[in-house]
């Protein structure tokens, strides 16, 4: 597995490094061998620690973002890694087929974990719009008018599928597709 560190607002050390890298080892078995771990840590005021670990392996992408409010990088990196795991196993038939299939336990006994694995995931509303181009800003406008999280739009820019959405920390952020390359 490939590690990429990012830090902001904090300086790496070594102890932490290592500490992280031997989590995530224990997920190797899920993964084939060209995955990568793009793991950033950053710590906000009040000394609150945030962890986050986004692994990509066979069309899978995987996130855990995770906080430690005592200043604690190993807790945070501790629970990031079990979010994981507990993502995994949760979808363990439909990521066999692209992760490592062997990397799978047989079904183990009902009293070691309590993740119960869901089998289909029911689709309960579908709706249908017009998507409109406009700019990023007319994007915000309307989201904030519909009184929703996000809102999916055209951009008039470039053409491009573009979702605009609320941040939990304040501000807004923007997804922008690309072509398939």
């Amino acid at each position: 597995m490939k590690y990429t560190y990012a830090c902001k607002k904090v300086s790496l050390n070594d102890s932490i490094k290592a500490y992280t890298e031997k989590k995530i080892a224990k997920l190797e078995k899920y993964f084939r061998e060209d995955t990568t771990a793009f793991v950033t840590f950053s710590v906000e005021k009040d000394h609150r620690c945030t962890v986050e670990i986004t692994v990509r392996s066979g069309g899978a992408l995987l996130r855990a973002q995770t906080e430690a409010p005592d200043g604690d990088m190993r807790g945070a990196v501790d629970a990031a890694v079990g979010y994981i795991e507990r993502q995994i196993l949760k979808n363990k038939t439909r990521l066999s087929k692209r992760l490592r299939s062997e990397g799978f336990p047989p079904p183990a006994p009902a009293t070691d974990f309590d993740v119960a694995e869901e089998k289909e995931f029911p689709v309960v509303r579908t709706k249908r719009f017009a998507v409109k181009p406009m700019s990023t800003e007319e994007a915000i406008l309307q989201m904030n008018l519909l009184d929703h999280s996000f809102f999916v739009f055209r951009s008039s820019e470039d053409d491009s599928l573009c979702i605009v959405y609320r941040r939990k920390s304040g501000g807004y952020g923007l997804i922008v597709t690309d072509e398939e390359e």
